[in-house]
């Protein structure tokens, strides 16, 4: 049992108005939304800071929530959204993306059914095995290392873990054989009480370093269970080229 809210800003530096870009006759934010209802949620709400993208989502049927538009973090307006929402302590919330057009619906049902079998989670996340050098050492490529139980123990921009030896000389060909590096995927599930108390907490030192909002959570000793995904997720759309790629995907010129 849980709730799906999916942030939509329509400001973006690289794809501006992201959110009513066209793919296929539909604006992305639709596309979003109707993954998001192909899962088991109780309900799934977008929010929003631009009366466009309400206006929008009220066109196709979808439940809207105007928020503020000074929040700093995509989490400090989901807390928001909740509270609006009057959703229970111990409810379960799922943040989709709101530029994950092709979102299997499968990810969102792991990642809610992996919180609510975490009892020592407040939130839960997903990961993929890491396979690539190049996005080793990619810093817009978020790795993650846990411990054996599956909850996180740093995430980060950098390579890690890092093999000292390995990486003495300078960056390799290759990854080494026996090391299991992870990406993050930033598909998240949290608990109600817990997106109230992040709000409360002052930024962390570490989250403004590495420009990672879960380094917060992390930094006041919350735990983070991350499981690897059950389907391999498509891209998002970041830039034109990213939409274009998904419009060819979705049948759209």
């Amino acid at each position: 049992m849980y709730h799906v809210i999916i942030p939509a800003r329509f400001a973006s530096t690289r794809l501006p108005g992201k959110p009513l870009q066209d793919i296929a006759g539909k604006p992305m934010i639709q596309r979003v939304w109707e993954q998001a209802r192909q899962s088991s949620a109780l309900s799934v709400t977008v929010a929003t800071d631009d009366q466009r993208i309400v206006d929008a989502c009220r066109g196709f049927g979808a439940d809207v929530v105007l928020t503020r538009e000074d929040h700093p973090s995509g989490t400090d307006r989901l807390q928001e959204v909740v509270s609006h929402l009057e959703l229970p302590a111990n409810a379960c919330v799922v943040n989709v993306q709101g530029d994950e057009p092709m979102l299997p619906p499968a990810l969102i049902e792991q990642v809610a059914a992996d919180l609510q079998a975490a009892p020592q989670a407040s939130i839960a996340t997903l990961a993929e095995p890491l396979t690539d050098i190049d996005a080793l050492f990619n810093p817009n490529v978020v790795k993650v290392v846990t411990d054996q139980a599956g909850y996180a123990l740093y995430f980060s921009r950098a390579p890690m873990p890092w093999c000292r030896d390995q990486f003495a000389g300078g960056r390799p060909a290759s990854l080494p054989a026996d090391v299991a590096f992870r990406r993050h995927i930033g598909l998240y599930a949290y608990r109600v009480r817990f997106l109230h108390d992040y709000v409360s907490w002052p930024v962390s030192p570490l989250e403004t370093v590495e420009s990672l909002e879960q380094l917060r959570a992390l930094w006041y000793g919350q735990r983070i269970h991350v499981a690897d995904a059950c389907v391999t997720p498509p891209a998002g759309v970041d830039t034109f080229e990213d939409l274009a790629r998904v419009r060819s995907l979705l049948g759209g010129a």
